[in-house]
């Protein structure tokens, strides 16, 4: 299941912190949580998932959001931006040292906003791994989407439409190589990735996924039937190898 970028807000001043909140929110994104201290902010990332922080420099707290800043850089694979009202020398090079993945100075439009969450947030994935853009169209697949081979933690991020999603790993059926392209299965959607598939496969929980063909990954828990030739994944039939049917009917038997 596709899931909205997940959002933590650190500002200490409670109506620019709801102001942002409510455009976020307009805009489709989640909001974990709206803090205004450091150690809030260090209890919900140790809690929740979080996808990105927007951090005030200067919080109501001995420590600031650069203090909190390098708490993530020290902790979490997560992108954060600065939000702040001070743009001079001394505070952007002191801001530079934890390496913000972006700053964007108050005040800001909602507009302003989601284009420095969405830069942060494509610098971040697609600088992990690289990119692919989608060329053409296909039967049930979202248009215009480029899709990142970067896969965090337990799922991958894709774009839809102006917006990143998580699909989570177990919802992945099977994968299909198409040329250039990985066309990924979830139960009601496909996602495109340029990637090789062999590439790919080591980026996966090997415990639940397998690569049943020359052309396709599969994940062993949405197997509904099997017999010689074929295997049944929500009434897709996947060709399979002989070595691949033999692991699974000797996993069966287990």
């Amino acid at each position: 299941m596709e899931q909205p970028i997940k959002i933590l807000i650190v500002e200490d001043n409670v109506i620019i912190a709801d102001d942002m909140q409510s455009m976020l929110e307009e805009i489709g994104y989640d909001i974990v949580d709206n803090v205004i201290v450091y150690e809030q902010a260090v209890e919900v990332l140790k809690n929740q998932q979080v996808d990105l922080v927007l951090i005030d420099i200067i919080l109501a707290s001995d420590k600031t959001g650069i203090d909190l800043g390098k708490h993530i850089r020290e902790n979490y694979d997560i992108p954060f931006i600065f939000v702040t009202s001070n743009s001079d020398r001394a505070t952007v090079e002191n801001a530079k040292t934890v390496k913000p993945n972006g700053y964007l100075v108050k005040p800001f439009e909602q507009q302003d906003l989601y284009t420095s969450i969405e830069i942060a947030l494509s610098n971040f994935i697609y600088g992990k791994q690289g990119s692919g853009k989608h060329s053409g169209d296909m039967d049930n697949v979202n248009e215009d989407v480029p899709m990142s081979n970067s896969i965090l933690k337990d799922s991958i991020f894709v774009k839809k439409q102006h917006l990143y999603y998580r699909i989570q790993f177990g919802d992945i059926q099977f994968i299909k190589a198409d040329n250039v392209y990985l066309e990924v299965n979830t139960v009601d959607k496909k996602f495109l990735v340029r990637s090789p598939l062999k590439d790919y496969l080591e980026k996966l929980p090997k415990n639940k996924f397998y690569r049943a063909h020359k052309s396709y990954i599969v994940n062993v828990d949405h197997i509904d039937a099997i017999n010689s030739k074929d295997i049944m994944i929500n009434n897709n039939l996947i060709p399979i190898s002989k070595d691949f049917k033999e692991f699974i009917i000797s996993a069966m038997n287990s």
